[in-house]
């Protein structure tokens, strides 16, 4: 795939405080500029993000002219929560959604695995199916000149994605039953895939091959970040279980200035999504830590940035993110 023709997509979260909130829109709004295909929108365990969530996805739907994609979670919802949070967010004008199983409440008691009555990412891909369905069983067109409307044959659709797993779910016990997982959420509706963070091209690659060749149809976005400390990879670490990519961590650690740290990332980054789209994958989602320039600036180096899309400064008031689990 050409790099100029590529697609790029980036992750946001809800604000967690004041200053965050108010940094926000001038971020997405920059985001933006780049006109990327979605951006997505992070959703909190039990929905403890419910409410800024939905703000987010209704600032990025009023402001600007890109989709918004609403991440939601099977965790703690019984079929009634999930079904009446679905329909507020289609009621928003949202459709694109990420479908992941989350991760358990903090508080959840040793062996509580947090779920509700929806066990599993594949059940909640159906679901949001369904209420789309039952909310709008058919299309309608106005007839010109008449106060009337035709139904059309056929009725919007929803586009869903679902989490993948390059290197395996914590839970899996081979690349195959990820492969199966993929096989069952796309039987369930799913129509997109977006991976974990990863840090070798060779590791997406490998997989999206095994995938395709076992009967995923749908495409399969990496997800990648530009790392640019040591602490904000020991985060990463920590919330994708993924091993230590040495050579980086030792980059980082030995580099004594925050803009020489900043530079590795961004290089890394680039580096890994000129080979991703290289090797053929369809597009790169970018995990932005609710910052616009590092992500703005490793679509510049890759060489799909549109060129009147200028990256600008971008701060963060948090230095936490959301790891899609399945």
């Amino acid at each position: 795939m050409s790099c100029t023709t590529a697609r790029y997509s980036f992750e946001l979260y809800p604000p967690r405080n004041d200053r965050a909130a108010a940094a926000l829109p001038a971020t997405i709004d920059r985001l933006a500029a780049a006109r990327p295909d979605f951006i997505s929108v992070t959703y909190g365990a039990n929905g403890s993000s419910r409410t800024s969530s939905l703000d987010v996805l209704r600032h990025i739907l009023d402001r600007t002219d890109v989709s918004p994609m609403a991440h939601l979670t099977c965790v703690g919802s019984s079929h009634e929560e999930a079904n009446r949070l679905i329909r507020e967010f289609l009621d928003a004008g949202v459709r694109r959604f990420l479908a992941v199983r989350g991760d358990p409440p903090e508080n959840a008691a040793p062996g509580d695995d947090g779920l509700g009555d929806i066990r599993s990412s594949a059940e909640l891909v159906q679901l949001i199916h369904r209420v789309q369905a039952e909310r709008v069983p058919y299309g309608e067109l106005t007839v010109p000149g008449l106060s009337a409307h035709t139904v059309l044959a056929h009725r919007e659709h929803v586009q869903i994605a679902v989490a993948a797993f390059p290197n395996g779910h914590p839970a899996s016990h081979s690349t195959s039953q990820d492969i199966d997982a993929l096989l069952a959420k796309q039987a369930a509706g799913a129509n997109l895939g977006i991976t974990q963070l990863f840090f070798h091209a060779e590791d997406y690659l490998s997989f999206a091959q095994k995938a395709k060749d076992a009967g995923v149809a749908f495409p399969i976005l990496p997800g990648i970040m530009p790392v640019t400390s040591p602490a904000r990879l020991r985060r990463m670490l920590e919330l994708s279980g993924e091993d230590l990519p040495s050579d980086l961590a030792i980059q980082l650690e030995v580099e004594p200035t925050d803009e020489g740290r900043r530079e590795i990332g961004i290089d890394w980054a680039a580096r890994l999504g000129k080979r991703l789209l290289d090797g053929g994958a369809p597009g790169l989602h970018l995990y932005t830590f609710n910052q616009s320039e590092a992500v703005l600036s490793v679509l510049d180096r890759v060489g799909v940035l549109p060129a009147d899309a200028a990256s600008a400064d971008g701060t963060s008031s948090d230095d936490t993110s959301t790891v899609s689990t399945s």
